[in-house]
């Protein structure tokens, strides 16, 4: 038994002071301005880092819950929604290129976001608000103890140790996700094997440009919406890209793919491949002429998904990255911060105002661990076998987007800020959207690999636009789904019915060449 009778000098010791660290300091700060916060942050300023891109959850998180709205439209870009292009081997230009996206700009606020700069923001405000902070200081080591005082010992900037003791510890780490790592809590998704390589490039074309205009004017009049500040998906086969724009002109540029189906072309220099790897897109090609990346800004992960086996105990709980990873594909790491974030503040605070620890962890624990798994399998597994395909892809966005708005978007924007500390997924409410978003997604995997081996995946890739209408919360909103629901079904009963009694081995690579050739 530890000795609990001594009072540590502080309530809870957050280990990282990015945004899911600094935004669960300000949580706490305001549901008790009593609690002592002591923030541990191991750079003397954030870098950037993957995640410029909000999504409606997390806009809402960052606007309304933290009160950002100020900051966010006079440091960043109101993001335009998302949209994709695809190509096949009749493309020749973007103007050929298959398209899906808003036909006009979007009803609900989204950013694109500088994370270096919404961090430090984060980060300023927790501190106002009465968090320490230590910075730049690094964890050597952290001792649980449950039920108990908590120890961390830290290495400062001018290299003297000391440790730091508290009742709780949030671990904000990020990827480096020290507790998960340091006793053995996180798993690799080995269902889910992507890799990504990213950086941010300067010089990218507009794509509401005059040039581009003037190069092509029936493409250009078609959308009547900003193309540029959306979120752009450029597709491929086993692949996508994200093309994210950033205040100041730069523009973040990264490719995720299925390690089982396609690979980075050789070479000596990551980001000549990561632009190697871009150009086989015609839409691509067209983007990145005259363009250049950022030398010191180039990174490559491999084997990027994972989730811990715990995600909190009675003195300490996860948040962010430092607790699970899935997927860029849609935006879903600050939804996944602001669900983390808004749980962990709450249950950080019940405990300390005396409330039952076990029976609130084990909760936490159950509703973190559903969440996570009901969200992958409904979205993300074996999803790039189709993501290239315009077809299946766009039938799998409408339904998709019009499921996270009925199931998840709604939530806050009826029931206030406390909705965000269950996460997706995790009532006992979610198991059926669960079971049917995770049912269409692998019929739709099953449809395309079927069409690899036959030969006719991607076969509307070429010379296609769908514009469609954002969604709303109103009575059209459930009518809508179901009619897409009813479109997969006529997908099941032309062609779908070929693999209803077949599987496939998911570690077959099916898409040729496995290096995809540069023109």
């Amino acid at each position: 038994m530890s000795d609990t009778t001594q009072t540590p000098p502080w309530d809870a010791i957050i280990l990282g002071g990015a945004l899911a660290g600094a935004a669960t300091a300000l949580l706490l700060r305001r549901r008790n301005p009593r609690w002592r916060i002591l923030i541990i942050e191991k750079s003397g300023a954030l870098g950037r880092r993957v995640g410029e891109s909000t999504v409606e959850t997390s806009a809402f998180f960052l606007g309304r819950v933290l009160g950002l709205t100020d900051h966010l439209n006079e440091k960043h870009l109101v993001k335009q929604g998302m949209r994709f292009w695809f190509f096949n081997d009749r493309t020749k230009g973007l103007a050929d290129c298959s398209e899906t996206g808003p036909r006009y700009n979007v009803r609900f606020p989204g950013y694109q976001v500088d994370r270096s700069v919404l961090d430090e923001e984060v980060l300023a405000r927790a501190v106002g608000e009465g968090a320490h902070l230590h910075r730049p200081a690094r964890i050597r080591e952290v001792v649980l103890v449950d039920g108990g005082i908590q120890t961390v010992h830290v290495t400062g900037a001018d290299g003297k140790e000391f440790s730091e003791r508290a009742r709780w510890v949030v671990d904000a780490s990020g990827v480096a996700a020290i507790l998960g790592r340091r006793n053995g809590w996180l798993v690799t998704n080995k269902a889910h094997p992507i890799s990504a390589c990213w950086s941010r490039w300067n010089n990218v074309k507009n794509l509401d440009s005059r040039e581009f205009a003037e190069r092509h004017p029936d493409w250009s009049r078609r959308s009547k919406a900003v193309r540029f500040t959306a979120t752009n998906h450029i597709c491929g086969k086993g692949w996508w890209s994200w093309w994210i724009p950033l205040k100041g002109g730069d523009m973040s540029v990264g490719i995720v793919y299925d390690q089982r189906i396609t690979e980075l072309p050789d070479g000596a220099k990551i980001g000549d491949r990561l632009r190697a790897f871009l150009v086989q897109h015609p839409a691509a090609r067209e983007l990145l002429e005259g363009a250049t990346y950022q030398e010191g800004d180039v990174h490559f992960r491999r084997n990027c998904a994972y989730s811990s086996s715990r995600y909190a105990g009675n003195g300490f709980v996860l948040v962010g990255d430092a607790a699970a990873f899935m997927d860029p594909f849609y935006s879903p790491g600050m939804d996944w911060i602001s669900f983390s974030a808004s749980a962990a503040a709450a249950l950080v605070d019940s405990c300390l105002s005396g409330r039952s620890a076990p029976e609130r962890v084990a909760r936490h624990n159950a509703n973190f661990t559903a969440s996570h798994d009901r969200w992958f399998n409904a979205i993300y597994r074996d999803k790039y076998y189709y993501m290239g395909d315009h077809e299946l892809m766009t039938l799998a966005f409408r339904l998709d987007l019009g499921s996270y708005y009925l199931g998840v978007v709604s939530r806050p924007f009826s029931s206030g800020n406390s909705a965000l500390e269950v996460p997706a997924f995790a009532p006992e409410g979610g198991r059926a959207a669960g079971i049917l978003m995770a049912l269409y997604n692998r019929r739709l995997a099953a449809i395309a690999r079927a069409r690899m081996e036959r030969g006719t995946w991607g076969r509307r890739n070429t010379g296609r636009y769908f514009g469609f209408i954002s969604y709303e919360l109103n009575a059209r909103l459930l009518p809508r789904v179901v009619g897409q629901l009813l479109m997969w079904l006529l997908l099941e009963a032309k062609e779908g019915w070929r693999t209803w009694f077949r599987t496939f081995e998911a570690e077959e690579k099916l898409a040729a060449p496995a290096v995809p050739a540069v023109p």
